[in-house]
């Protein structure tokens, strides 16, 4: 099916500003697949080093240098809920491997963070720079070249990204994604969400917010809400770089062991030695991208992957823009409400048919590029289907439901729950911002009111806990950018802002940091570039500024006559408390060379 003819012309626009850096980066990734693996031409002392750990069998076959041989990442550790579960997957790729006449190595393992432990925390400025680490950390457990494919094991906010980066920059081999699943449903979203806003009202104390937490919070596998983690799973499924119905399957169920040796089975499959040879570098391109784009408009996710698409893109030379984002929201219809925008969990949302039924969706309406190549194969009508658990143990699939099991979960994308998407870009004289607007009621859409400026989240707490913000105020939020700190979530001052909205007022924030992927009913501009620490517009911003952010029309302003201010001169600020401590004086190279926002505020690229 022919894609829309809006989002055939914006795909168009961006292959045509990419030619200078996707045509040389294709050009690498086909003289390294023609080289192949150097497995065969390794010396005697080289290649017992790399089988020296190997069982009889395996040694054997990667001797003869003709058995495809499969490199393990994994971001396994036991601390992540969504990635514990990892710990037993490397046995049984290893097995499933075997069975099908290949062998299986971890490669490597690559750091994994949690930012629901991290939030408000030093070590939150760890956490976006932690995506480049995990590809390079990626890089050098693949650097041994002795693989014909790599399988990814991650889930969570930065490895995915981090992972996909490596996965491209190592795009002449096969890449195929296993996810661990989410934990099943525990407390609703909406009650967790009244509890820390109880909390922060000093309504109810520590015990009752930390058995809240602990309740939605529970058992092995992902977080259950919408956030960045679950955005991630939807883009390696419309991406096709997940097997078909693999993102939303519980833990530590039949049907998960069942697709993980599946997804191993396919990665041999789609190697050089055999018929189907399936590079991720050339399978990833300007369209698989731009699917990315449309899922996650179309689910309403994260505003972080308006870092990381970005990011990931340029990994394959691929040049996409907030823009092409913005633009792209402006032609795709909102299908999904799951929590922060909705009352609805991702296994709630699974179960109303999930990401089968939503691709179909699009499908229908030509919103995605079908003609794509995916790990499982050409076209991603492959991809409107579900996941079962076949009679003998296999994975079986059956068509997506034609009609959402819960229309107040999934719309038909003849009537959708809004007619765009969740994400848009914001430019005016404060310079260039993203905004995510599913959550925001209409009323919140264009808010005009004088600007209140702090220098960290803290500085806004102690205000609201000493009663200095019962009023309409834009919340001023500078010095959070990634030379300036790494660029931590602002995700404490959710409960906060959304305490003053309830009370009537008119509140939003804007800030040069993130927001969380949960973030949801306050207005947020995020991500604002230039960023205060090199003299952007936001360090020109003074207390009882007028500020308007306009979430229908696109546009961020101060309302300061203009020679006035940019006569002004920026304000500085102490940093010197964010670079040490809890490991961020091992980040000051990163934070020194890190690049704008907009394009992926990334330390590679």
């Amino acid at each position: 099916m022919t894609a829309d003819a809006r989002i055939a012309a914006i795909t168009e626009r961006i292959v045509e500003r990419s030619r200078p850096t996707r045509e040389p980066y294709l050009d690498q990734v086909r003289r390294m697949a023609a080289a192949g693996p150097h497995r065969a031409s390794l010396s005697c002392g080289n290649l017992a080093h790399g089988f020296a750990a190997c069982p009889a069998g395996d040694k054997e076959a990667l001797s003869d240098g003709h058995t495809p041989n499969i490199g393990i990442i994994t971001a396994y550790n036991d601390m992540l809920s969504a990635h514990q579960p990892f710990e037993t997957f490397p046995a049984l790729i290893r097995e499933a491997a075997r069975a099908a006449g290949g062998t299986a190595q971890v490669a490597g393992g690559v750091p994994a963070m949690c930012d629901g432990v991290t939030q408000g925390q030093p070590g939150m400025e760890l956490s976006l720079f932690s995506r480049d680490v995990i590809a390079m950390a990626a890089g050098i457990g693949l650097s041994h070249n002795m693989f014909d494919a790599a399988v990814y094991l991650g889930v969570c906010d930065k490895i995915v990204p981090g992972l996909a980066i490596a996965a491209l920059t190592f795009g002449h081999i096969p890449a195929v994604f296993i996810p661990a699943g989410p934990m099943p449903s525990g407390l609703p979203n909406d009650e967790k969400a009244r509890v820390r806003q109880l909390y922060a009202e000093g309504k109810v104390g520590r015990d009752a917010l930390l058995e809240a937490e602990s309740k939605s919070y529970h058992s092995p596998g992902t977080c259950t809400f919408y956030g960045t983690a679950n955005s991630n799973q939807m883009l390696m499924e419309i991406m096709g770089l997940h097997m078909p119905g693999a993102s939303f399957v519980n833990p530590n169920t039949p049907l998960r062991d069942a697709l993980t040796k599946e997804a191993t089975e396919r990665a041999l499959a789609i190697t050089a030695l055999g018929n189907a040879f399936t590079p991720a570098g050339e399978m990833i391109d300007e369209r698989s991208i731009v699917n990315g784009v449309v899922g996650l408009h179309a689910t309403g996710g994260s505003t972080n992957h308006t870092l990381h698409l970005v990011a990931m893109a340029r990994a394959a030379g691929i040049q996409l823009t907030w823009q092409d984002i913005s633009e792209l929201s402006d032609v795709v219809p909102l299908l999904a409400r799951v929590y922060p925008n909705g009352l609805a969990d991702v296994n709630h949302f699974h179960a109303a048919g999930g990401l089968g039924y939503l691709i179909g969706q699009l499908l229908k309406k030509g919103l995605l590029h079908d003609d794509v190549r995916t790990v499982y194969g050409e076209g991603m009508a492959n991809y409107a289907s579900e996941a079962v658990l076949g009679p003998e143990g296999g994975v079986a699939r059956t068509p997506a439901p034609d009609v959402s099991h819960d229309p107040k979960i999934l719309a038909t994308v003849d009537e959708p729950f809004q007619p765009t998407g969740g994400l848009k870009m914001l430019t005016g004289n404060l310079g260039k911002a993203v905004i995510k607007v599913s959550a925001v009621k209409s009323q919140h859409h264009v808010i005009e009111a004088p600007a209140k400026v702090f220098h960290d989240q803290a500085e806004l707490q102690d205000a609201f806990k000493a009663g200095e913000l019962d009023e309409d105020f834009v919340a001023v939020i500078r010095f959070q950018g990634p030379k300036a700190n790494g660029m931590p979530e602002l995700h404490k001052l959710t409960p906060v802002l959304g305490i003053l909205q309830d009370r009537g007022h008119k509140i939003a924030m804007v800030t040069d940091g993130r927001m969380s992927g949960a973030s949801g009913k306050v207005p947020a501009a995020l991500h604002l570039t230039p960023e205060a620490v090199d003299g952007g517009p936001i360090a020109r911003v003074r207390e009882g500024d007028m500020v308007r952010v306009d979430a229908v029309n696109g546009s961020l302003e101060v309302l300061v006559e203009t020679s006035a201010f940019m006569a002004r001169i920026p304000e500085q600020a102490d940093l010197s408390a964010n670079h040490t401590g809890i490991g961020r004086e091992l980040f000051a190279s990163l934070r020194a060379v890190a690049g704008p926002a907009d394009q992926g505020a990334s330390v590679l690229y």
